[in-house]
């Protein structure tokens, strides 16, 4: 039966090629992503852990135990505990850290570096090992700093430059007195590093004489937890914690692999359903491939080989064609891990030099993925074989289904779809994270119950088509019978396509919903002609409102400045405003009371007002982080949105209680709206600062946009394996349906029918079955997109359906397209058959 297995896969390549492209490809997915995520993870690990060269134990604050009704704050690292540090037996030296946002502006006024990842910190006294100097001298003073070798080279600057650079909003000008060198991961990755003198780095960072680290270096041939042993010995209990350089550097690269988990996890995802969309054409492959070698079987059978013998020779198949893909995938695999690195290095993104990673874990994934899909897919059709009796399969007698089995299939379809629909349906009426557990199995089970039902669904939409149809007189005819002459296999062709477009679809109606959703919300909470705030979501400087305050045409401002405080045995968050200008800044629905915010009147959305039971009229205490307490009452509740919830009270009121007041966004109104030099003047005014953000509305609205549209292409790019697979699939179907049906086309040919109307009839065919796919997959991903967006509104109050009817349109288009080139290849094989040998074909 080995021998025979053999064989036949020998006599049936190129009937079975499209088979293994379709499995090279899913492999393929996932080969890539592993290789891919495991080469940029090592090479962050690494890159990373060089930055861990000088420490052998960090000192870092510890984070302090609940106090009650107290806000705790981190303790301070003092000039007295570094002393203490350096003078501990075993340790060489000891370097205090300081470290903060710093965004360095280009030459050509553009950021420098990756926003989140632009760092600054301080330069320890004359020499710093962890940085050496490539060339200049270390800073002194305010006026004076150094870059990274990596940035100078990237922007262009020397020593003796002046560079502008932000750190919370307002602009500095320091001038550039040396380039260091640096193992930093974060400057590996494409960010940059500015480095201050101690006192400089202190007071724009944080507090002069603190630190927010302190890094010891052992003395030779003293260990790491022998030098932690003393620290926690010396240091005063409960101010600080200490860990080891090496604890250090394998907790970065645990965040680093978790961080790519998320990625790895993603791509797995698309590459699953591409494999999952294999399965049909495998199915399918295996299924006409078998009914071709019915008599075969049945003489097999008749010759003493067992059902079991039967079902193993086309599981053989399965395995060689399997193993095939799995080690071209995998080579394609390797081949798209790589390419896909110098694709986001040519994005602009940087990734630490490393060799690509092809793990043993990566190889048998794999194989272990080519070969059971492969044989998991050909498993029913060598079972359906091998149930054949004999006589019935040599007398060609037997049927494909019978109608037993059809009315199972369809009821166990109905039923499938049924449960799915419900748990879907029941998912819209629940709130929030409840209802995603529910809604994903509902549409599980929807998907499945549809796939099931498309052989019974596939006869009505096909027969919609015949007016169209008949416009193609006999060709038109031929193609309508031919779609649903074998509808378990039309089916399995569709609906490969059927699942790609449903997750398209589904995407895009999601993501033009929110859009359309977050943009009313703009417009309808923010009256303020522009919104102020960092580029990278940092805080601003209490200075940045008070600059824009100043600018000619600006009549109204106002900070959002957080804080927080414990309230009734919880934290809240609390948002401090200008409470004489915030009402003419927002437009928020008031529910209850007045939308009031002076002095100990405060405003609360309607969410934390449910929570806590208040009303307006209602008062409740406060306690700030500074241990104060305050009695605070509710003038107001309002209607909260994803932009401004939670309980808004005065700034004057909340800012004496921050030990380090900031905005994370500023509203400014000006006199003639927003125009082009409004925007202007407050960019100025800021000193041109490209980590600043000076947005309107239709900027708001553009951004949004724009993220969207980057993640809908992310989503069409990687659900674009699984549509080619199903094109693949089209094709196979195609070229074996003619191969089965040579006899058929032969006698078209005699009777009159000539090659163009052969050609026409397969293409026909194909553009009808590519169109019923379409059409259930545009259907389920419209209802699976209003679903989930049900389940949104809940949390989202501005939610609103939209069907991008253009889109949906287009993905018709796209698909009759996908249908017309799928048949190029099988119509001209069955055009150029010829007649007699066709005949006289069994």
């Amino acid at each position: 039966m080995f021998r025979t297995a053999l064989r036949n896969v020998s006599a049936h390549k190129a009937r079975l090629l499209m088979t293994v492209l379709a499995v090279m490809l899913g492999v393929a997915f996932v080969s890539g992503t592993l290789v891919f995520t495991n080469t940029i993870s090592e090479a962050l690990q690494k890159s990373s852990a060089k930055g861990f060269d000088h420490v052998d134990v960090a000192v870092t604050p510890r984070v302090p135990e609940d106090e009650g009704n107290r806000i705790s704050k981190l303790p301070d690292l003092t000039d007295a505990v570094l002393d203490r540090s350096a003078h501990v037996p075993g340790a060489a030296s000891a370097v205090g850290v300081v470290r903060g946002f710093t965004a360095i502006a280009g030459k050509d006024g553009k950021l420098a570096g990756g926003g989140f990842q632009s760092e600054g910190g301080n330069y320890w006294g004359a020499k710093d090992a962890r940085y050496p100097l490539a060339e200049g001298r270390a800073p002194k003073g305010d006026g004076e700093v150094l870059i990274d070798s990596a940035t100078a080279k990237r922007t262009g600057y020397e020593v003796g430059d002046t560079v502008r650079i932000s750190v919370n909003g307002p602009v500095l000008t320091p001038r550039i007195t040396g380039v260091f060198t640096t193992d930093d991961g974060n400057v590996a990755a494409g960010g940059s590093l500015a480095l201050f003198d101690t006192a400089t780095a202190q007071k724009l960072f944080g507090k002069p004489g603190t630190y927010h680290e302190i890094d010891v270096t052992a003395k030779p041939g003293v260990s790491q937890a022998a030098l932690r042993a003393e620290l926690d010995k010396a240091l005063p209990k409960g101010l600080s914690e200490t860990a080891t350089g090496e604890q250090l550097a394998a907790d970065q690269a645990e965040m680093i692999s978790r961080q790519m988990s998320g990625l790895k996890q993603t791509l797995l995802v698309f590459a699953g359903i591409a494999l999952f969309v294999g399965t049909f054409i495998i199915a399918n492959t295996f299924t006409m491939l078998v009914a071709q070698r019915t008599k075969e079987l049945a003489l097999m059978r008749a010759v003493g080989a067992s059902r079991r013998q039967i079902t193993r020779s086309v599981l053989i198949e399965a395995f060689v064609v399997g193993t095939a893909a799995a080690v071209t995938g995998l080579v394609a695999g390797i081949g798209i891990g790589a390419g896909l690195r110098s694709l986001i290095s040519s994005l602009g993104a940087v990734v630490p030099a490393g060799p690509l990673v092809v793990s043993p874990s990566t190889v048998g994934t794999a194989f272990a993925v080519g070969v059971l899909v492969t044989m998991l897919a050909a498993w029913l059709p060598g079972r359906r074989a091998a149930k054949i009796p004999p006589v019935a399969a040599m007398s060609s007698v037997h049927t494909p289904a019978t109608g037993r089995s059809l009315v199972l299939r369809n009821t166990l379809g109905a039923l499938f779809s049924a449960a799915g629909a419900a748990a879907v349906l029941a998912a819209t009426t629940m709130k929030g994270s409840d209802g995603q557990a529910p809604m994903s199995i509902g549409a599980m089970l929807l998907v499945i119950g549809v796939f099931i039902l498309t052989p019974l669904l596939s006869r009505p939409l096909v027969a919609a088509a015949a007016p169209a149809l008949r416009v193609f007189g006999v060709s038109g005819k031929l193609a309508r019978q031919n779609a649903v002459r074998n509808p378990r296999r039309t089916a399995a062709t569709a609906s490969a396509l059927m699942i790609g477009l449903t997750l398209i679809t589904g995407m895009t109606v999601m993501a033009g919903s929110l859009q359309r959703s977050i943009d009313k919300m703009a417009s309808a909470a923010i009256r303020a002609d522009y919104v102020v705030s960092m580029a990278n979501g940092n805080e601003l400087s209490p200075d940045v409102e008070k600059k824009l305050k100043d600018v000619e045409g600006v009549t109204a401002t106002s900070p959002m400045r957080n804080g927080y405080a414990r309230i009734d045995e919880g934290t809240e968050y609390l948002t401090g405003v200008d409470g004489r200008t915030f009402g003419e800044l927002t437009d928020l629905k008031v529910e209850g009371g007045a939308f009031t915010v002076r002095g100990a009147q405060v405003v609360v959305d309607s969410v934390t007002a449910e929570a806590h039971g208040w009303k307006a009229g209602s008062g409740f205490t406060a306690h700030y982080e500074d241990g104060k307490s305050q009695r605070l009452t509710v003038a107001g509740v309002y209607e909260g949105n994803e932009m401004i919830q939670g309980i808004i009270l005065d700034s004057s009121v909340l800012s004496p209680h921050l030990s380090d007041p900031a905005d994370m966004q500023v509203f400014v109104k000006t006199s003639g709206g927003a125009t082009d030099a409004a925007k202007d003047r407050l960019e100025k005014a800021l000193g041109s600062n490209p980590a600043v953000k000076v947005r309107d509305k239709k900027d708001l609205s553009d951004e949004i946009a724009k993220m969207f549209t980057l993640m809908l292409n992310m989503v069409y790019g990687l659900l674009a394996m699984a549509v080619i697979v199903a094109v693949i699939g089209v094709v196979n179907t195609l070229a074996m349906s003619v191969f089965e049906r040579s006899q058929e086309i032969g006698m078209l040919r005699a009777i009159g029918l000539d090659r163009t109307g052969i050609k026409r009839m397969v293409r026909l065919e194909s553009l009808v079955i590519s169109l019923f796919g379409a059409v259930l997959g545009i259907g389920l991903g419209v209802f699976f997109g209003w679903a989930a967006g049900e389940l949104l509104g809940t949390r989202m109050a501005t939610y609103e359906l939209v069907l991008p009817w253009g889109r949906m349109a287009l993905f018709l288009v796209l698909a009759a397209a996908v249908g017309v080139l799928a048949a190029l290849w099988p119509a001209r094989r069955a055009a150029r058959l010829n007649m007699l040998a066709a005949i006289k074909s069994e």
